[in-house]
């Protein structure tokens, strides 16, 4: 189905660059936009979530680095069965992650500084079973393509503004002006309205659950979700606020503004009830979580280790 949706997006990309450059340039225009727009196409597809790690500026992390981060994310790509992801940081105080790639091949997990250092090693589990959850259900290809669609979409929406600004003042001219500036007007909200209909809201609480069933305790999610929620409105992530349309990426939305046209995450209270539900039906005492960092030791799984093996990138 995501790759249905994949390809829907980049069809109706190209639809709107033609579209855009006929109205612009007339036959000449529409072939120009095709080339462009293929040209983007191929990019997105192969180069999309290496441009997204280079948005954060993310380093990538290893045993030695991050021995503990790299331990986590091993252990629990092994217990979902999926191939161990290339693992990176982003150095910012806000906590957060994301998973990105075109496969689970061909995927990385990227954790904040702000996750290891704020969140314990089960809310760590927590998130980063969530992240393998969205690369095991193919959710990352989808979401990265649509970040590199809705921030080509704006070019296009500037390109068109500026094209309505020339100095002839003739007829035909001051008609491509207004069509332009039409367009640059309209096209925010076309890129949001994009965003909204390729990622459903339905893929965070499918995430959710899989990444409980992942780490093994749905309360390690829920708490590290609350806590992500109140510091996320506390910290400002200046690159998400700079680069809006990956904000869908993120595990909780990272932008300041909750009314953003590219939030597209649902409301937290409803991600953390259903956790709640879940721990419920497998008889975790809800009450007990808050003291269970010293009465629980960890699982066997998250003692053993396991090499992580290197996937071709």
């Amino acid at each position: 189905m995501n790759i249905i949706r994949t390809a829907m997006l980049l069809a109706f990309m190209t639809a709107l660059f033609m579209a855009v450059g006929y109205l612009i340039g007339g036959n000449s225009g529409a072939v120009i936009a095709f080339l462009i727009a293929a040209a983007i196409n191929f990019f997105s597809y192969w180069n999309s979530d290496t441009m997204v790690l280079r948005m954060y500026d993310a380093k990538e992390a290893n045993l030695d680095s991050a021995p503990e981060y790299y331990h986590i994310v091993s252990t629990l790509a092994k217990k979902a069965g999926v191939p161990c992801p290339q693992i990176y940081v982003i150095n910012n105080p806000q906590p957060n992650a994301f998973a990105t790639g075109r496969n689970p091949q061909h995927a990385a997990v990227a954790a904040t500084t702000g996750l290891l250092k704020r969140l314990s090693k089960n809310e760590q589990a927590g998130v980063l079973a969530h992240e393998l959850a969205h690369i095991q259900h193919r959710d990352t290809l989808i979401m990265t393509i649509t970040a590199m669609l809705a921030g080509a979409i704006s070019m296009l929406g500037n390109f068109a503004l500026f094209s309505g600004y020339e100095c002839d003042d003739s007829p035909r001219q001051n008609s491509t002006g207004v069509i332009s500036t039409i367009i640059a007007l309209v096209i925010a909200p076309i890129a949001a309205l994009i965003i909204q209909m390729a990622i459903s809201r339905t893929r965070e609480y499918a995430a959710d659950h899989r990444g409980a069933e992942i780490c093994g305790n749905p309360l390690w999610l829920s708490s590290a979700l609350s806590k992500i929620a109140h510091d996320t409105r506390e910290i400002v992530n200046t690159e998400a606020e700079h680069n809006p349309a990956t904000a869908h990426m993120f595990i909780i939305n990272p932008l300041k503004s909750t009314d953003n046209l590219f939030s597209t995450h649902p409301a937290t209270e409803n991600r953390i009830a259903a956790l709640h539900k879940m721990a419920q039906a497998m008889n975790i005492s809800i009450g007990s979580y808050q003291n269970m960092e010293k009465i629980v030791k960890k699982p066997k799984w998250m003692q053993m280790r396991h090499k992580c093996k290197r996937q071709h990138y």
